[in-house]
């Protein structure tokens, strides 16, 4: 691929080209390629109804939220829509700052809601390559401009006949098929790398499962040299008092995401009003405990790399053997432990229930010797560094993905 000026002129060029093609790019109107298909679904006869998601395109209602939403006794208003149909959702998102416009590839025929706007072409085209034009931002700021001022928020407004009459730049048949195939063999290579993370992702819960697998509660009947103590006997409790200030930044830790900084400005400042300084700090490779977070608490050591401020609500510990941190994250965020939280907690299980820190160092467990934590911390951060690799790898080609996208096409 070469660089090229995106514009010589009145010619249309992208900034990036394949060999072989270098001819400005032919100037049309959306409304040359396509027309609004306004047929409905007036007998009420297709049930198959689809909705438009920004992440994964045109799929049926029943396969996005596990159920159909829709009635099917108020369809008939529906548009029907077929095979490469695009269908444009005004509702803009994260992953699609002006609604995604997506296109349709089930065989069997779908309706959607009203409204969406749906559109198929009125001559032969390469539809594959009109899919990737529409995953590109080359129509966003034609949507910016000509959108209706005063709509709502989290909605394009826009009219039909302005929406047509959006301008774009299309190259030769031969170049569209070369962009369309070429971004399609990069949207393989993301699947399968997904598809590698999912695996690995897999293969840890497996291994955990069957490391932390128990019977009658106490894991004795698998592992009999394990031997059964307290939490207490591995960890220290840390308790260092500190100020929220740049120099101590700021985290928060929940059961999704574990320890995460916490940087926006409002949140800072509800904190700072609502504590003064009551705040923790932890430091890298400590672990903190929310009796708080959901029913039953949450766990995670601080893998951000500095020293950190905690709510003074949190408990800090740190794990006596530091070789041991990856065996204690692992066996603290697995399934067999929240036996145990429920065992320990008091009364009926009700949202922000706390169980205390001198409750939960006090729970007696069947567990390995210091060498064997030493061991299997061995075996999870080697999982955990394939899932890492693989991971990065995924976002790198994410990233390539985007930045294809802003400049194959004008």
């Amino acid at each position: 691929m070469a660089n090229v000026s995106s514009s010589n002129g009145l010619e249309k060029r992208p900034k990036l080209r394949f060999p072989g093609f270098d001819e400005p790019w032919k100037s049309a109107l959306l409304s040359n390629y396509f027309a609004k298909n306004i047929k409905k679904n007036a007998d009420g006869a297709i049930t198959n109804v689809i909705c438009n998601s920004a992440k994964q395109g045109l799929i049926p209602q029943r396969d996005y939220f596990d159920k159909n939403i829709a009635n099917s006794d108020n369809t008939d208003g529906y548009y029907i829509i077929e095979t490469n149909d695009f269908v444009y959702n005004p509702r803009k998102s994260t992953d699609a700052p002006y609604g995604p416009i997506s296109s349709y590839k089930y065989p069997e025929a779908g309706i959607v809601s009203p409204l969406y706007l749906c559109f198929r072409a009125k001559q032969e085209i390469n539809p594959l390559y009109f899919e990737w034009y529409f995953r590109s931002s080359a129509w966003h700021r034609y949507i910016y401009m000509s959108g209706d001022s005063g709509a709502r928020h989290d909605r394009v407004s826009i009219k039909d006949d302005t929406f047509f009459a959006m301008p774009i730049n299309i190259p030769s048949a031969k170049e569209q098929d070369r962009i369309a195939l070429f971004l399609n063999a990069i949207e393989q290579r993301i699947d399968k790398q997904r598809s590698l993370v999912d695996a690995l992702k897999k293969y840890k819960r497996g291994v955990i499962q069957r490391v932390f697998s128990v019977r009658k509660g106490n894991g004795k009947d698998h592992y009999p040299t394990w031997e059964v103590s307290s939490f207490g006997k591995f960890f220290t409790e840390q308790i260092i008092k500190t100020s929220n200030s740049p120099d101590t930044p700021l985290v928060s830790l929940t059961v999704e995401d574990g320890i995460t900084p916490k940087t926006e400005r409002y949140y800072r400042e509800f904190l700072i009003t609502k504590e003064g300084d009551n705040y923790k700090a932890i430091k890298p490779g400590w672990f903190a405990y929310n009796p708080m977070n959901a029913h039953l608490g949450a766990i995670a050591p601080n893998h951000l790399g500095y020293t950190a401020a905690v709510s003074g609500y949190y408990n800090i510990f740190s794990v006596n053997e530091t070789d041991t941190i990856s065996f204690w994250e692992e066996y603290l965020t697995s399934y067999p432990m929240l036996i145990h939280y429920k065992l320990i907690a008091t009364g009926s299980l009700i949202e922000k229930q706390r169980v205390h820190y001198s409750q939960f160092v006090g729970i007696r467990r069947c567990l390995p010797s210091v060498k064997e934590q030493k061991h299997l911390s061995k075996l999870f951060e080697a999982v955990n560094k394939k899932i890492a690799n693989a991971e990065s790898m995924e976002r790198l080609l994410v990233r390539m993905r985007v930045s294809l996208l802003q400049q194959l096409f004008i």
